[in-house]
């Protein structure tokens, strides 16, 4: 097709200007539509499917038979035309009968169609419909030709809706008879308890004009909404309340480079040189951007396309001039956030004495804004699915996110349920925090370290709040996750000093990058660009590093300026084999000697460690352990790989106990390869911050752990209950001849003697 997108949607728009203006009924309308659209992409066959009833049917066509109009019908999911409405996504073919999903229907008689291609025609975020054409030909669609269907698809919603050939309330996709107590089911993002009222983050704006009649005006109007939203965003950069030069402004940044986007501002510009008016070109994107992340795998270009229609939102109600969020309206009482997704800079708007959490239909681990969540203290439950098929503004909402569910509408016994546990929460967090000042020992008197893991400048009050012994485990890769591009040297360096500044006398251990894998950077690709079948065992953590030299030189070089007048404890993850070690630790000396020849000032001493995370290494840990000063046994990813089971499937996650015999024993081996070394063993990981996991590990003989902050109250509560040597032999014992049930054994023993267990 010659025309270009805008210029091809122009001319049926104008059309189909005229077709909706007249006075005739809707289905005269449509029969005009399907013969125009037709026409206009020179297309053999037009037709339109329209949501009834839950079913797709026919409704008008131009080249099927006109005798199955209103006699064809399909659920969602099933035929192309159904996959298409199920999934809200496009579909363009050169051989429609060769797709697993091809239904045919031989009252359409379309068998001699070959090429197909659809389009969901959206209303309120689901399709009431799809417009699809097909040709004899085999052959794929152009992309102008899509874009057209698309843009022309946004018409026809408006149409139908208004002509009433769709039920509204069955399109929007809320239905009107919730009533009674629903469980929701997500995942754990932020840990932590709240109950308050549901408020959506963002009113639905509906779109009352979708043709221009002036394109210049609407061009205008962009370009107005631009620069206030632009203007609106830097305001609330620089009022960012969490740690000046932090993450939180690398997030915000990040933010920013969308806001200012050429390319996003051309792509709308030319939606509206199809045709549209400014609202509805922004909508145009914004579909495009929806059906553009269901195809995305990766976690982290996910979540920079989530930014992208965070601040889509955010010009739609600015140009609009509907800029009433639930943030600039004010919360009025104690609030869940609901949300599909939402932006960091949007959630630094909430009044944070009325935010109690959020509850997101999408997120990640990795989104901007649960960093910042984290930051705030606010409750975090993601991937909550047909959050507004179920839950209306103002329902009363307990989010329990540490658990990953939420209850909607719940009766006066879940109420007062929840209430018992959350008051019990806040005891226990109460009585923990006055074991701050309290060393963890034993009752025989053995000191057992007790430290956090961190990756954020505003990790670093939970080192006083907690009393914790230090940081076991700093994951460096976190400031490289919430950077738009690698980031500098200087800025590295700033980060692990200020870190060492927040720690004091305390110990800090830095972690070396551990990006790769599942942890893609966008700025970073493996040579190829392939996708990874098993990312956890792939390209990643030290072995990336050392193909990729450059970046282990430059974050050496930052921690040893940082580290200056001060002990360095640096630990390399992801080690197999001991010249691995010996070949990143090469790296730190080269830099070492340079910043000599340079007179600058150096650390006081330096520690190497390594991670034992494979299970290669504990074959040959007696060859290094004379080079370690420390081992740091990451517990999450060596239990997957002994168990050759991933961690992140569902089906797996609870099939394998932390507590088998396999695991003790293992642990067992490698504390005895070290016999005689002066290296100290730490374990790094959830494993350590569970207190019946914590009792098998001290029977070991394992006296250091590094956990997450919460889970030192805990901990160290636990500890000062135990006697070591008592635990100890009965750890000897059970691993000799292992129980049927070690948990079982572990939490009988506890029991027996007082000790409170989780």
């Amino acid at each position: 097709m010659p025309l270009s997108a805008a210029a091809a949607s122009r001319i049926i728009l104008t059309r189909l200007h005229d077709v909706m203006a007249a006075r005739s009924h809707a289905q005269a309308k449509l029969n005009q539509v399907v013969e125009i659209i037709g026409e206009g992409l020179d297309s053999e066959v037009c037709s339109i499917y329209l949501l009834r009833e839950g079913m797709l049917e026919l409704f008008a066509t131009r080249g099927l038979e006109q005798s199955a109009v209103h006699i064809t019908r399909m659920a969602v999911g099933e035929g192309l035309v159904g996959m298409i409405a199920d999934n809200v996504e496009t579909l363009n073919l050169a051989e429609a009968a060769s797709h697993p999903d091809f239904s045919y229907r031989p009252e359409t008689g379309e068998d001699k169609f070959h090429s197909f291609a659809g389009v969901p025609i959206v209303r309120r975020e689901r399709a009431a419909g799809v417009l699809c054409v097909q040709h004899a030909e085999p052959r794929r669609y152009e992309e102008v030709e899509i874009e057209t269907l698309q843009t022309v698809a946004m018409v026809l919603s408006e149409l139908i809706v208004n002509a009433g050939l769709v039920d509204e309330q069955e399109a929007g996709g809320l239905s009107a008879m919730l009533t009674g107590p629903q469980r929701l089911a997500g995942l754990q993002l932020v840990k932590g308890l709240a109950s308050g009222v549901a408020v959506y983050h963002q009113p639905r704006i509906n779109i009352e004009h979708v043709m221009a009649e002036d394109t210049e005006a609407e061009r205008q109007r962009v370009f107005l909404a631009f620069d206030k939203m632009r203007e609106q965003i830097d305001r609330m950069a620089g009022q960012a309340e969490f740690g000046v030069g932090g993450e939180h402004d690398e997030v915000l940044e990040t933010y920013k480079m969308f806001a200012y986007d050429e390319g996003w501002a051309r792509r709308i510009n030319e939606a509206i040189d199809s045709g549209l008016t400014a609202e509805a070109a922004i909508e145009r994107v914004q579909q495009h951007t929806r059906m553009r992340m269901r195809q995305i795998d990766d976690p982290l270009l996910a979540d920079r396309m989530h930014d992208l229609e965070d601040l889509s939102n955010r010009l739609l109600r600015t140009v609009s001039g509907q800029l009433g969020t639930a943030a600039s309206q004010g919360l009025r009482s104690d609030t869940i956030l609901i949300a599909r997704n939402l932006g960091p800079a949007e959630l630094l708007e909430y009044d944070k004495r009325r935010l109690k959490g959020v509850i997101l239909e999408e997120g990640s681990l990795t989104a901007h804004v649960v960093i910042v969540a984290r930051a705030m203290g606010v409750p975090v439950l993601g991937r909550v699915r047909g959050l507004r098929g179920v839950v209306r503004d103002g329902d009363p909402l307990l989010l329990d996110a540490t658990e990953g569910t939420a209850t909607v509408r719940p009766n006066p016994a879940m109420i007062e349920a929840f209430e018992a546990r959350f008051a019990k929460s806040r005891e226990r967090q109460a009585a923990y925090a006055a074991m701050r000042e309290i060393e963890p020992r034993t009752t025989d008197g053995t000191r057992i370290a007790v430290m956090i893991n961190a990756g954020l400048r505003d990790d670093m009050p939970n080192l006083s709040l907690t009393g914790a012994d230090g940081i076991g485990l700093f994951r460096t890769e976190f400031q490289f996750l919430v950077s738009a591009t690698l980031p500098a040297r200087e800025r590295q360096t700033r980060l692990y000093r200020d870190v060492l500044d927040a720690a004091g006398s305390k110990p800090v251990v830095f972690r070396t990058v551990d990006i790769g894998g599942d942890k893609v950077l966008p700025y970073l690709r493996h040579d190829g660009g392939e996708a990874e079948e098993n990312p956890a065992m792939g390209w990643r953590a030290l072995r990336l590093a050392l193909e990729r030299d450059g970046l282990l030189k430059v974050q050496a070089r930052a921690l040893l300026e940082a580290a200056a007048g001060r002990t360095l404890n640096v630990m390399f993850p992801m080690v197999s084999e001991p010249w691995e070690f010996d070949a990143a630790k090469a790296v730190f000396e080269r830099q070492l000697q340079y910043l000599k020849s340079q007179k600058k000032k150096l650390p006081e001493s330096i520690r190497y460690g390594a991670m034992l995370e494979v299970p290669s290494l504990a074959e040959q840990l007696d060859l290094l352990a004379p080079r370690l000063s420390f081992l740091s046994i990451g517990t999450n990813d060596l239990t997957q790989f002994l168990f050759a089971a991933d961690r992140s499937n569902p089906k797996l996650a609870e099939r394998y106990d932390w507590l088998s015999p396999s695991i003790m024993r293992f642990l067992r081996r490698v504390l005895g390869s070290l016999d005689g070394h002066q290296v100290d063993v730490t374990v790094c990981g959830e494993m350590g911050g569970r207190q019946l996991e914590a009792l098998a590990l001290i029977g070991l003989g394992i006296h250091r752990l590094s956990i997450t902050p919460a889970s030192v109250g805990p901990i160290k509560e636990m500890v000062c209950q135990i006697n070591a040597a008592e635990i100890a032999a009965a750890m000897q014992g059970w691993l000799a001849a292992p129980p049927p049930d070690m948990r079982a054994a572990l939490a009988a023993w506890a029991e027996a003697r007082g000790i409170s267990i989780d």
